[in-house]
Formats: C-alpha cells, sequence, structure tokens
C-alpha cells in the first residue's frame, strides 16, 4: 500500500512538472519576436545589373529561409556614402576594385581591421576581432615573405567563420579599345585598360592624339583628401605623382623618388628627383613632400589610414631628402604606402585648415603629374592634357585625356562601337562582349580579377550582430549561379578577401560556405531560432 501511494504520488509530481514543462515553452513561444526585416543595398540596374540582379537572387533565397527583405536599389554616389560615411545601412552589394597595389594583401586584410571601422573607414561593416587586428599588425611587421605568407593565410583562417561579409565573386575584367584609333595599351590584372599607365603607354594610330575613354561612373569628387571612390582616384593619379608607382608585377618602380633607402627598421629615407614642378610652375621640393604627408596624418583621411598606419611624422632633411619615421617596422610601407599618397603643393594647401570642409569648387587641383587638370562638367565629361614639363613627357604620345560619363554601359558600348570612345573604362556586360568579338575595330581584352564584388553586413545591426544569422545568410546566398547566369562564366566564386588569382597570399583552404540551404536552416535552429506557421524566422 505504502508503495502505491508512493508511485501514484510521484506521477502526480511527474504530470505536473510536465505541465508546466509545456506553459514554460508555451510562453516562451509567445514571447518570441520576428527576427527583423532586411534591407539590401545595391546598385540601380542601370548602373550594374549585376549587383542589381544578385541582390534579388540573394533576397529570394533569404525570404525562403524566413526573413523579410527589402531590395533597395540605389545611385551608386548616394550608396557609397551611405556605407563609408554615414554607415547607414543593414547589407551592402558593392566592390573592391582589384588596383595594382592590392596585389600586397595589407590593403584587403585592412578591410577587417576594428581600428578602419570608423565612419570614412575601410571596415564599414564593424568587424571587431583582436586577435585579428593582432595577427594584422604582425604581417605589417614580417619582413621575411615566408613568415608574413604563413600570418596572412592564418588571418584568413580566422576571421572565415565568423562570416562578417561574403566575396560574392570575382568577375574577370572583359573590356576592348579601337585599334584603329589607338595602340601600345599593356591590360593590367584588376585594372584592364583603365590603369595609371594606360594613358602614358597609348600611341595615336590616326591623326587624333587625344585618348577618349568612356565609363558609366564619374568620380563621388575630386578633393584628394575626400573621395573614396575608385572612380575618383583613376583619374586623379593621372594629374597628382607619387613617390612611387607599381608595375603590372607589384615592382614599385622610382618616381618623383629618384632613391628609396631603408635607413633602419623605423626610417626611411628618400631622395628626390631634382627639378620637378607643380602645374603653377611652383618647384616641388622635400618640403612639399613632408608636408603631404603630415597634412594627411593631422587630417585624419580613413580612406589611407591603412597605408599611414605606421607612419609618426615626415621630415624634410634638405631640399631633396626626406625622412619617414615609422612608429614600428612596416613590411609594405616602402613598396606600397609610398605608391598611393598623391604629392600636395604645400604652398596651396598649407592654407586649407580642414580639407572635408571644401566644396567642388574650392577643391584644388594643381598637382605634378604627367598630365594637368583641364576641366570637370558633371554628369558627362572631364579633361586633363600632357604636362610637357614633367620628367616622364617626352615618353608620352598622346596630347591629353578626354573621359565621357554615360548613363550606363549600353552607352558606353554603343560610343566604341561608333567610335565616340577609344577605350572602356568599365567592364563590358555579358551580352555585349561577342558584338564587341564581332566588330573588326574593335580589340577585346578579358584579364582576371583579384578586386571583389561584396556583400558586407552592419555588424552593429540586428540581426546581423549574430554570427549564427551570418554564417546561415551566407550559405542562403547562391554564389556559383551568379558567376553562371550573371556573369556567363566569366568570374569565379568568392572564397576568402584575397583571391585566389593571388595564390601566395591567399589561403584555398578556408571554410567556403558553398549555397546549401539545408546547412543553414541547421545553423539557425542550431542557435535557438525556429519558425512560426507562415515560415518567418523567430527568436
Amino acid at each position: 500500500m505504502k508503495i502505491f501511494v508512493e508511485s501514484r504520488f510521484k506521477r502526480t509530481l511527474l504530470a505536473s512538472a510536465m505541465g508546466l514543462a509545456a506553459a514554460s515553452l508555451g510562453a516562451q513561444a509567445l514571447a518570441q519576436e520576428a527576427v527583423p526585416s532586411i534591407d539590401l543595398m545595391t546598385t540601380t540596374e542601370s548602373y550594374d545589373p549585376i549587383r542589381y540582379e544578385a541582390a534579388f537572387m540573394i533576397a529570394e533565397r533569404w525570404e525562403e529561409l524566413g526573413f523579410e527583405v527589402n531590395v533597395q536599389p540605389t545611385e551608386f554616389s548616394t550608396a557609397l556614402e551611405r556605407f563609408y560615411d554615414q554607415q547607414d545601412f543593414d547589407a551592402t552589394i558593392l566592390g573592391w576594385s582589384g588596383r595594382t597595389d592590392r596585389l600586397d594583401p595589407q590593403f584587403f586584410l585592412s578591410t577587417l581591421d576594428s581600428r578602419q571601422a570608423n565612419p570614412g573607414g575601410n571596415n564599414p561593416g564593424g568587424y571587431d576581432n583582436p586577435d585579428f587586428d593582432a595577427l594584422f599588425d604582425q604581417q605589417s611587421q614580417a619582413f621575411d615573405p615566408d613568415e608574413r605568407q604563413r600570418l596572412v593565410m592564418e588571418m584568413q583562417e580566422l576571421y572565415k567563420p565568423d562570416a562578417p561579409l561574403v566575396v560574392l565573386f570575382h568577375r574577370d575584367e572583359v573590356v576592348a579599345y579601337n585599334h584603329e584609333a589607338f595602340g601600345g595599351f599593356e591590360p593590367m590584372a584588376g585594372e584592364g585598360l583603365y590603369s595609371e599607365w594606360g594613358p602614358m603607354e597609348a600611341t595615336p594610330v590616326g591623326d587624333r592624339s587625344t585618348l577618349r575613354i568612356g565609363g558609366p561612373q564619374e568620380p563621388d569628387n575630386l578633393n584628394p583628401l575626400a573621395s573614396t571612390s575608385v572612380w575618383g582616384w583613376k583619374w586623379m593619379r593621372l594629374y597628382y605623382d607619387r613617390l612611387v608607382r607599381l608595375s603590372a608585377d607589384v615592382e614599385p618602380l622610382p618616381w618623383a623618388a629618384e632613391e628609396v633607402d631603408q635607413v633602419d627598421d623605423t626610417t626611411v629615407a628618400v631622395t628626390l628627383r631634382e627639378g620637378m614642378t607643380f602645374h603653377d610652375g611652383e618647384p616641388l621640393t622635400a618640403d612639399d613632400v613632408a608636408f603631404t604627408w603630415n597634412y594627411y596624418l593631422d587630417q585624419d583621411y580613413s580612406y589611407f589610414n591603412s597605408y599611414l598606419a605606421a607612419l609618426d611624422n615626415a621630415e624634410a632633411v634638405d631640399e631633396y631628402t626626406v625622412h619617414f619615421h615609422l612608429s614600428e617596422p612596416s613590411a609594405s610601407f616602402a613598396s606600397i604606402s609610398l605608391s598611393q599618397i598623391p604629392i600636395l603643393p604645400g604652398h596651396i594647401w598649407s592654407e586649407i585648415d580642414d580639407a572635408s570642409t571644401l566644396s567642388p569648387d574650392e577643391v584644388p587641383t594643381v598637382g605634378s603629374g604627367p598630365f594637368q587638370y583641364e576641366r570637370f562638367d558633371r554628369g558627362e565629361f572631364m579633361a586633363i592634357s600632357k604636362f610637357d614639363d614633367h620628367f616622364h613627357a617626352d615618353e608620352i604620345a598622346v596630347d591629353g585625356v578626354e573621359f565621357i560619363i554615360y548613363a550606363d554601359m549600353e552607352g558606353v558600348y554603343t560610343g566604341l562601337q561608333t567610335g565616340e570612345i577609344d577605350v572602356t573604362a568599365w567592364r563590358m556586360e555579358p551580352g555585349q562582349i561577342s558584338l564587341a568579338e564581332s566588330e573588326d575595330h574593335l580589340t577585346v581584352v578579358n584579364v582576371p580579377d583579384f578586386g571583389y564584388f561584396h556583400m558586407t553586413y552592419n555588424l552593429r545591426r540586428a540581426p546581423f550582430d549574430d554570427r549564427a544569422v551570418r554564417r546561415a545568410l551566407t550559405m542562403a546566398s547562391d554564389r556559383e549561379r551568379m558567376v553562371n547566369v550573371l556573369l556567363d562564366g566569366r568570374g569565379e566564386v568568392g572564397s576568402s578577401v584575397i583571391a585566389p588569382v593571388n595564390t601566395f597570399w591567399h589561403e584555398a583552404f578556408i571554410e567556403r560556405f558553398d549555397f546549401d540551404m539545408d546547412a543553414a536552416r541547421a545553423e539557425l535552429e542550431e542557435a535557438g531560432y525556429s519558425w512560426d506557421e507562415d515560415g518567418r524566422l523567430m527568436r
């Protein structure tokens, strides 16, 4: 009898406990809320139909996963401003161009450095990993290539599981030029024909000596302390000199510098060419170089912070000698950093306290480069002319460069076809490539890209502050379909911020996040997410 009563009592307790558990689960289910909707910002269809269509491909799969997604096609310069300066976005599809200096891993790795997460910096998504930052500093100071390679590989292995962004694809650079008007071009990986060397290599075939380039986008601005667009810098680097220019093989070639010497681990000495002048006739001396670098430091221009991070100050030792004093050893300072900062005329810029406040009409356009600024009609036209007093002028066959700005790539291709322009500054659309190949007067050039198109999450906002969500969304992004359908196979699915074509620095064995909807759902379930009866993701 005692046993019977005791068992009944236990059954009563068990039933009560199960009831309480059920009630608790029910309350928990009621307490769950829908995951916030996602605004996915991309370019307009007219500017880039590839990124535009990619956004809708992504949104379709994310909605299948239970998210509410609003695709926001946005004018390119507005998208840049929201992404960099305002950091006002949920997720954004943009791209990093494969400029020659970026074959060195320093820049692309810096886009995940938490110290670059401030407005205007190169880490707008806000990824913050102290271990990554520490490795970034170590690789920056590693002069031994093998040791630096090991650290760069480790950095890729470290960030990838966190999925702070999706490298969507590396799109082949397929461009064309009119060989009946100009020749002599040497295409560069990542840059195609519109490189800094292109106008200096172009050779007129006919009577016209002004090279005409066409593209679908104008510079965001021509302020060398405010521009964050490749379109701004591709143009400005033609009329500003740098101490070093990089060859297609990332070999640093002395330019305004006659000689660069590593005095010790933290001192780099630069000897300037003698007799250089700015376009207004004023001499270029070591004072201008030291002023420029110190001015960039004082202005805190985030776009170049990764190149300036190791610099304490620049010192003019004599009329033609500058010493760069570093706070720590830098493996890339002499070869990469010296190739990026444009030399400003100190006699002009020293009068400007805050460069960020300049209106477009107030921005000085005096440089010392092989070309000099002529005009910029917003939305329509830009022009520069050869600077005859430049040391490289005798090697330049063109008398100037004009850039015609079109509304879209359809206009660019029509301009190339009709002879209005000589060179395309931007990739042709897949449907235009076969047409261009059939034209007798056009030469089509295809080079790989080590830049990439990316979808960056804003880690400061829900739901992207949750690693599991980012991983799931990355798995639910069908990048192989983008390459095969949108690029017609002319590209490669992305895996790391260091492109596969950059073989020495690329880590091939990191987590790839292949497209897998089941794995994406499992990732969310394991993290405690569920779905309501309508399939909406809850937590």
